[in-house]
């Protein structure tokens, strides 16, 4: 899936009569990150990603899934194959979160949810993702810290957490060799 993200981007924005510089000026990034992004795959933080949906007029999930449907959608899984993997900051090349869409294809949908396999990332503020909207996360196994403004939060399997995504932010396995598994449902207003 993270072969087609920049292509989908791409065409998105090609759709919505924006130039790479249009989109980068709404991103807070360069145009030549967005070359990155839609030519050699790069993919970017999580909040640049929100970023462009706002400013191409999709959902977030429009970014990161195939095609959409109505009525409900089931997940197996064995169906959770298919993942995006973004960094904590858009201008560096580490991946530190896996995400597996749990409401891939579901059309018109208020809510993201996903499984996120997180690895360990620094705190400091390059990596904080900030945007509109709200975040729960469930711990579903191992631990993580929460970086939340000036806080942090440890949480361990079954513990949660949801708090408002404006406030920078960022969460992190807690062993540098470890994953960790989390739910997380994000919403992000239009």
């Amino acid at each position: 899936m993270s072969g087609n993200i920049g292509n989908k981007i791409k065409q998105l924005r090609e759709a919505a009569h924006l130039t790479p510089e249009a989109l980068a000026e709404a991103a807070c990034i360069t145009p030549e990150q967005v070359a990155l992004i839609e030519n050699e795959g790069k993919i970017p933080a999580i909040s640049t990603l929100i970023k462009f949906a706002r400013a191409m007029g999709v959902r977030l999930g429009t970014l990161l899934d195939g095609a959409e449907q109505t009525g409900p959608i089931v997940t197996e899984a064995a169906a959770r194959h298919r993942t995006v993997s973004v960094t904590s900051n858009s201008n560096k090349n580490i991946n530190n979160l896996d995400f597996f869409s749990l409401a891939e294809g579901k059309a018109d949908r208020n809510m993201e949810p996903y499984v996120v396999n997180v690895g360990h990332s620094t705190a400091d503020a390059a990596n904080r993702s900030q945007h509109e909207g709200e975040e729960f996360l469930y711990v579903l196994d191992g631990k993580v810290t929460v970086y939340y403004g000036q806080q942090s939060y440890t949480l361990g399997k079954g513990d949660s957490i949801y708090y408002d995504s404006i406030v920078p932010h960022c969460i992190s396995s807690q062993a540098e060799n470890a994953t960790a598994k989390v739910l997380a449902v994000t919403f992000t207003p239009y």
